[in-house]
């Protein structure tokens, strides 16, 4: 993609990848799962797919290739969902965008005690403060972890924010899904 850095990681650069790809969607985009898999070895084993998918052009690609999957139930939470997962020893790690609501830290004292989920949720998307953020999270089977942040009010491919720590509650979700 034309706003990855090549010298990233790889799986910074797949997070990239998607995190720009989803973006051209536009938002308010129901979450996105996808499987990443090791590009030689996938032009290698599956070449009607490595076609399909434009790497045979021969360039040589490295790194990982996301690749998406159906779409997630919508009726389903998503952490239930993502208990359902098992991936066949072929894809190297997995990645998830998800669209939510967020406060700044500054906004946590004055979160009302007692509130349900659904009341909390509410709650939030009535905050003067809040922000909308698209996350895309990747983990490997390795343990490496990769997320990129994009603010809708920022939404600029020059201020995506990316850590391999800044969403470690779904990064661990992705993880157990290789448990």
């Amino acid at each position: 993609m034309s706003n990855t850095p090549m010298a990233a990681s790889p799986l910074t650069r797949a997070v990239l990848e998607i995190d720009e790809y989803v973006s051209g969607l536009g938002w308010d985009r129901p979450a996105r799962l996808f499987a990443l898999v090791d590009t030689a070895r996938l032009r290698t084993q599956e070449p009607g797919l490595a076609s399909q998918l434009g790497l045979d052009d021969g360039v040589e690609h490295a790194g990982l290739t996301p690749i998406e999957q159906e779409e997630i139930p919508a009726d389903k939470p998503l952490d239930e969902f993502l208990g359902t997962i098992a991936w066949p020893d072929a894809v190297t790690g997995c990645a998830l965008t998800v669209e939510r609501l967020m406060l700044p830290p500054s906004a946590e004292t004055s979160v009302p005690e007692g509130l349900s989920e659904a009341q909390l949720a509410q709650w939030v998307a009535k905050h003067p403060d809040r922000q909308e953020v698209r996350m895309t999270v990747a983990v490997l089977r390795d343990g490496a972890r990769e997320s990129a942040l994009r603010l809708r009010e920022k939404d600029s491919p020059t201020e995506v924010l990316t850590g391999s720590d800044l969403v470690p509650g779904l990064a661990d979700a992705l993880a157990a899904t290789f448990a």
